[in-house]
């Protein structure tokens, strides 16, 4: 079999002005980066308000596990298959993030026969959305720590400066760091430390931002420490947000690509699920809804992340009302839950099988308190046998819940056609009662209880004091109607990676809290996540390389 970078650069790319015109893109409103990738122009984006929205459709995922689960692919696939069936479809995904890829999960553009392109582009420096980020987050921090050197009027404290510096790349050695050594002129020494670029904060505003107005508000609101008295200071203060607003013009304009089947896909923004909200961009999102009847979006890791965030964070901010959810899992993946390894998760084994499905029926049931309905599909292997699929076909059944067994891996759009039916049908039948899972106005330390008792099944949340005052100082000082965003591992719905399954009665071990002022949420960090991941010991690095002809090899 070809590999899946093989398959991409053997794909027959439609020109960007076929795909401009599939979408009525006049050709002064796309703006081409090379041959087969474009932004769309602020002027087209002005222009769609007036249009009536398409349905919303979510994908998400079982809990991830190293057998893998397809939840990108299967995004692709169906955004294929529904193409392929007559509905207008738009295809709506994140960008890889660097720090992965050239670690040990690997891009994010799809695999096999569903995938979008150019593939290479795509998961590296892209149309440069993340290095623009990366500047603009950076930009601030020098401008604090020029501030602080000049002693500037704001009165900030260099001890209670919270605003950490970003890269796009796993590097633990950059977690902790002590800057301005050196003596006076090399500046004032502090402690800080190094995010990976997608949980900067920038990030997520740039995905939750409406439009260039929503997101210069939300970059001035951004707090960056504290003066005396614990009185906030923000990035207005430190006149930082109109440079910071220069290096971001581009990078807020959604990325036009297409599918290997020449379907047009938006990729735009990248924010991890595990560190925070996992979802592309609303103005992607909603530009997307006005371009098409039917767009398909991702939201990262299993459900008791990436889905409870797009729902509750992003669906609340942007008033998005999704019309289904499609929940991917495979056979292999659901054995491993039922603890079954690696090695041997491409064996049979119905035992493994049987107890892996309560992960599966764990997030059928979660997604139900949405009130979105809900298709299950099978990402299906080679190695699956019939017995396997029917068990559970009929897991799924007495739940109430459809099934479709997806092969658009191998077999492009057309192995996801009963998916694209499926979706459909159940989106265009089901009135739309799509609910938050907790009230805007609930007290922060009830929300994080919410989404531990009832996605997690925890039976409480274990937080230090400190916690605690923090949670209640934000609340004194109007940040009480955020959403939260929790960080926590996405292999286990614990804060624990080794509980596979689907545990329950646990305690969620909340670590600490952080404010998002400027994208309008609070993170609870969990367990011993980290938000600089580490590379492996084997990182995927060191296989790439350039061939005789110039070409990557070993990309994934």
């Amino acid at each position: 079999m070809p590999t899946d970078i093989e398959i991409a650069r053997s794909a027959k790319k439609r020109p960007m002005s076929e795909l401009a015109d599939a979408l009525q893109i006049d050709a002064a409103d796309i703006i081409p980066y090379g041959h087969d990738k474009a932004k769309i122009a602020p002027g087209h984006l002005s222009s769609l308000k007036a249009k009536s929205d398409g349905k919303l459709i979510l994908v998400t995922a079982i809990n991830p596990t190293p057998a893998g689960e397809g939840k990108t692919t299967t995004s692709v696939g169906l955004t294929d298959a529904m193409n392929r069936i007559g509905e207008r479809t738009l295809l709506c995904l994140r960008e890889p993030s660097l720090g992965p890829c050239f670690g040990m999960k690997g891009g994010a553009t799809g695999g096999g026969q569903a995938q979008v392109v150019p593939m290479e582009d795509i998961n590296l420096h892209f149309t440069g959305d993340f290095h623009a980020i990366t500047s603009a987050h950076n930009l601030l921090a020098a401008m604090i720590d020029n501030h602080v050197h000049w002693g500037g009027d704001s009165g900030l404290e260099p001890t209670r400066i919270t605003w950490r510096r970003v890269m796009d790349m796993n590097d633990r050695n950059l977690r902790n760091v002590v800057t301005g050594l050196g003596g006076s002129p090399n500046g004032t020494p502090m402690e800080t430390g190094f995010d990976i670029t997608v949980a900067s904060e920038i990030m997520a505003i740039l995905c939750l931002a409406r439009d260039a107005h929503d997101l210069q508000e939300r970059l001035e609101r951004m707090v960056i420490g504290y003066r005396r008295g614990r009185i906030p200071v923000t990035a207005k203060d430190m006149k930082a947000v109109g440079a910071m607003m220069a290096l971001l013009k581009d990078a807020m304009l959604p990325n036009l690509v297409q599918t290997l089947e020449g379907n047009p896909a938006l990729v735009h923004g990248g924010p991890f699920a595990n560190i925070a909200h996992g979802c592309s961009s609303v103005i992607a999102t909603k530009a997307a809804l006005k371009m098409a009847d039917y767009v398909i979006t991702e939201a990262g890791f299993g459900a008791d992340l990436g889905a409870e965030k797009f729902f509750n964070i992003k669906c609340r901010q942007a008033g998005l009302m999704p019309s289904a959810a499609v929940l991917v899992a495979t056979v292999r993946a659901l054995k491993m839950h039922g603890g079954i390894s690696k090695e041997d998760a491409g064996t049979v084994s119905y035992d493994a099988l049987e107890r892996g499905l309560a992960n599966l029926g764990r997030h059928i049931e979660n997604l139900k308190q949405f009130n979105v309905p809900v298709v299950v599909a099978i990402n299906r292997f080679t190695s699956d046998t019939s017995r396997e699929i029917a068990a559970i076909e009929a897991y799924c059944a007495e739940r109430g819940v459809q099934v479709s067994i997806c092969t658009h891996w191998a077999e492009g759009g057309h192995g996801a056609e009963d998916l694209a039916r499926k979706v459909t049908r159940i989106a265009s039948d089901t009135p739309i009662d799509f609910q938050p899972l907790y009230p805007s106005d609930m007290p922060l330390f009830e929300k994080i209880e919410t989404v531990a008792k009832r996605i997690y099944r925890a039976s409480h949340v274990d937080a230090p004091a400190s916690v605690h005052k923090q949670l209640e100082r934000w609340e004194q000082d109007g940040h009480g109607n955020f959403p939260v965003c929790m960080a926590k591992t996405p292999y286990s719905f614990s804060s624990d990676a080794k509980l596979v399954g689907a545990p329950e009665g646990h305690a969620l071990q909340l670590r600490e809290v952080r404010l998002s002022a400027g994208a309008g949420f609070v993170v609870g960090i969990c367990g011993d996540l980290v938000t600089m991941p580490g590379l492996p010991r084997r990182p995927a690095a060191e296989d790439m390389h350039l061939d005789h002809l110039g070409l990557i090899q070993n990309l994934s």
